[in-house]
């Protein structure tokens, strides 16, 4: 991590935390854009999925996968990432 990133990490972690989310708002703003639509379609939306998602989980039409072997492979995926990127 570059010196300047550090300043500003420390720096941020001095915020109270409502100020974090409001600069971490900012900052992926600033990498995708605002929004299309509104806070109310985005959560209207995603309670449709969560609903949508549990209707799957409770029709049997989902793949269940304990969540032991669910961090296995995330704990192999980043070990094998960050074996990959000091080979570099």
């Amino acid at each position: 991590m570059g010196a300047m990133l550090e300043i500003l990490e420390n720096q941020a972690l001095q915020l109270s935390p409502k100020e974090r989310g409001e600069l971490i708002h900012r900052l992926i703003v600033s990498l995708d854009g605002e929004p299309d639509d509104s806070p109310e379609l985005i959560a209207q939306a995603w309670d449709e999925e969560i609903a949508r998602r549990v209707a799957d989980m409770e029709a049997g039409r989902t793949k269940w996968i304990p969540a032991d072997e669910v961090m296995t492979r995330l704990r192999t995926k980043v070990l094998d990432a960050k074996n990959a990127s000091n080979q570099s």
